[in-house]
């Protein structure tokens, strides 16, 4: 369970840059985010008061209900895999235990030749907020789990910032193994590890996924621009196996943000985002 006490709390906006007050007033960025329209009162006077002249460094009268919309999500179309041993294999998996003893079994990626442990996932598979990294690091290797090093306690402080934590969500990669010397994974196994990948959402189901890095978000999107432009925008994930398109954002990864502090800014946004998403189909935690 995520340390959500006011100090870690604190250390979080810290780290993503909120180190100084610059208005009169504090700013509730969450209700800025997710105010709602205000019933107007049947004893209101007719007349208002005056408003009177803003303050310097106000961030001038909230406006109720006036947020912009999201943009339409972009539309992903679904592949359809080729047989192969792989999509053979994860296609035949009913159950999230299942397919976890085929990706253990699968010797035909040579990236599992080279690691300690096969790395599948962590968190809850019935949550409704399912996230993809890359590929396992060095610590994750040893361990066995995604996101336990120095990038996973940052991506905890993430969502901890948002109300989730490993109860409440479910992470994974898109490889799940250590590439040697923690390489960028190269396409061909990048590509027979996504019909694994692919059954995995399908069988979890989430109500929406994070893509965590623009590898992951490649690769399930089949795009090629970077993550920076990727990032911030909604997209509808589709698979043959899913009943239903899944909404779908691409962040940075921590890894990159600890290498890179001042994107962190925009990385709270995507999770505002994220939460406001969440908020919008019901999803209370």
């Amino acid at each position: 369970m995520a340390d959500l006490s006011p100090l870690n709390i604190l250390r979080w906006h810290v780290e993503a840059g909120a180190d100084e007050t610059i208005a009169e007033r504090p700013i509730d960025r969450f209700a800025a985010v997710t105010a709602t329209a205000a019933p107007v009162s049947a004893a209101m006077p007719a007349t208002a008061a005056k408003p009177r002249a803003a303050a310097p460094g106000d961030a001038g009268p909230a406006r109720p209900g006036l947020r912009p919309a999201d943009p339409a999500p972009e539309r992903v179309p679904a592949v359809v895999r080729g047989d192969t041993p792989s999509t053979r294999l994860a296609q035949a998996c009913a159950t999230v235990e299942e397919l976890r003893r085929a990706v253990e079994a699968y010797d035909g990626c040579a990236l599992k030749r080279s690691c300690q442990r096969t790395v599948f996932a962590d968190g809850n598979p019935k949550a409704r907020v399912m996230l993809i990294g890359e590929a396992p690091g060095r610590e994750e290797d040893e361990q066995g789990l995604p996101f336990v090093g120095a990038s996973g306690k940052l991506l905890d402080r993430m969502l901890a910032s948002i109300g989730l934590d490993r109860d409440t969500a479910y992470i994974t990669n898109v490889i799940f193994w250590r590439p040697p010397g923690n390489r960028k994974p190269e396409p061909a196994e990048v590509e027979l590890c996504l019909p694994f990948m692919e059954k995995h959402v399908e069988l979890v189901d989430p109500a929406v996924m994070m893509f965590l890095g623009g590898a992951a978000a490649s690769a399930l999107l089949g795009r090629s621009e970077g993550v920076t432009k990727l990032r911030g925008r909604w997209f509808d994930y589709s698979a043959p196996g899913l009943a239903r398109p899944i909404p779908s954002l691409p962040t940075y990864h921590p890894a990159y943000l600890l290498r890179t502090p001042s994107h962190k800014k925009e990385a709270w946004k995507d999770l505002l985002l994220l939460r406001r998403k969440l908020d919008t189909l019901g999803v209370t935690h």
